[in-house]
């Protein structure tokens, strides 16, 4: 235990370093870029040039100014709102879709550079709502608007080292059902899912024939879901509960059936939304009873376990709200309007408020799997924080394993590491405000 804790502060510590030297290189570049660029402008310039620089792109919607000591990155490339999010399992990308009929393709380790590389995804003759990676990072389906179905898109690599994206010659046989809630990958690979406002589930093959069909029974949908790790798919509605299946398979990867697991109960009107930890160990719900709840789901349901309610605790809510679990299930984060809400886990504090992050209603909102960053879209900006509550969660576990620490060694050990834990958050808080001021003065 005590070792594990040791690790996990090692690499607590080198993650806030990383972060902390790469945002004080970015407010040292971009001052530098912003230099070079003022110096540009007294120089003769290109009319077709110039003229581009003056007038922004008649499609873009006006920029939405945001600020805040904890806002990493703000992903600019769509023109119209982004709709949906999601980060690959490898934990390399992340795709957003919008109304421009793209899905981009971000880089997560450029987040705290000047520049965000990006590949685009045509989606021809439609625009996609949601998208979801495939288990593998190579490939991802998307949600079409217009055609109700599901597209699946195969990620390319040619000779000269680009990428290409190439669209399945048949599409899944078109769904012309209530509004589409959500889709996704099983993390095994077995299945996807598809889930509408009327509380159908459809549990499909690869291939696009449809496995098992749940009626939820919850008057309408308004969130849905599979959990990480494959096995199980859940819903909520205009009910106090969320209800949980397992979707069963044989050893040799044959669909068997669709079994309910168990039910979270506790909340006194509808539920929201909802999320799992990485591990499916844990889920959070959302209320419009103005509350959050943290249960433990690591439970044998089929000796009859019962999730067990962990936390509850009060929060801002409306309708559509979305909420987020870390994948260490240490910090939840909860939307409301157009603000984003960071709450401790263990303690059910509000830890960080993000007001006015966008010119629209919060559509998405996630943690990346490092636990580093949070994410959220609403309008045509990604806007990516650091998960600073994230990071004082673990220096508390340092601290509380301190005093249970038994020997002098350890004692040395992790009262260092907790202190350059500390020094380094500090300075993560002094660098970005440093690089708005410097982005602000420039602007």
């Amino acid at each position: 235990m005590e070792s594990s804790v040791l690790i996990a502060g090692s690499i607590l510590v080198g993650a806030l370093l990383v972060v902390v030297v790469a945002a004080l290189g970015k407010a040292g570049r971009e001052k530098m870029s912003r230099q070079t660029e003022f110096n540009e402008t007294d120089d003769a310039q290109e009319p077709e040039a110039a003229t581009r620089r003056q007038r922004p792109p008649a499609d873009r919607a006006p920029q939405h100014a945001f600020r805040h000591a904890l806002l990493a990155a703000s992903l600019q490339a769509h023109c119209a709102n982004v709709t949906c999010l999601d980060f690959s399992s490898n934990g390399k990308y992340l795709a957003s879709c919008a109304r421009d009929h793209t899905v981009r393709i971000w880089s997560t380790k450029d987040f705290l550079d000047r520049d965000h590389r990006r590949l685009c995804a045509d989606v021809e003759r439609d625009h996609a709502t949601l998208v979801r990676f495939s288990p593998d990072s190579r490939a991802f389906i998307a949600w079409l608007a217009n055609g109700e179905t599901v597209r699946v898109f195969r990620i390319g690599k040619q000779d000269d080292g680009s990428f290409v994206f190439e669209a399945s010659p048949n599409d899944f046989p078109r769904q012309p059902k209530e509004n589409i809630v959500n889709i996704g990958v099983a993390e095994t690979g077995n299945f996807i899912m598809t889930a509408f406002s009327d509380t159908t589930i459809l549990i499909w093959d690869l291939k696009g024939e449809v496995l098992a069909t749940i009626n939820t029974n919850q008057v309408a949908l308004s969130y849905a879901s599979i959990s990480p790790c494959g096995r199980f798919v859940a819903s909520c509605g205009l009910t106090r509960d969320v209800k949980v299946w397992e979707v069963c398979f044989g050893e040799s990867g044959e669909f068997r059936e669709v079994v309910r697991a168990f039910d979270l109960k506790g909340h006194s009107t509808n539920v929201y939304a909802f999320a799992f930890s990485e591990d499916s160990c844990r889920m959070v719900t959302v209320s419009k009873d103005g509350t959050w709840k943290l249960w433990d789901t690591n439970v044998e349901y089929r000796q009859h376990q019962e999730p067990y309610l962990l936390r509850t605790a009060e929060c801002q809510v409306s309708e559509g709200c979305r909420i987020a679990l870390s994948p260490d299930a240490r910090v939840m984060a909860v939307s409301s309007g157009h603000s984003v809400a960071m709450f401790s886990t263990d303690s059910g504090e509000l830890e960080e408020e993000f007001y006015d992050v966008h010119s629209e209603v919060v559509r998405d909102l996630r943690f990346d799997l490092s636990s580093r960053y949070l994410v959220c879209s609403g309008d045509h900006i990604v806007r990516v924080f650091h998960n600073a509550p994230g990071y004082r969660a673990v220096i508390r576990d340092m601290e509380a394993m301190l005093k249970k620490a038994s020997t002098e060694d350890m004692h040395q050990r992790l009262r260092q590491q907790i202190r350059d834990a500390q020094s380094a958050l500090e300075n993560l808080y002094a660098a970005t405000k440093n690089y708005t001021h410097i982005h602000t003065d420039c602007l």
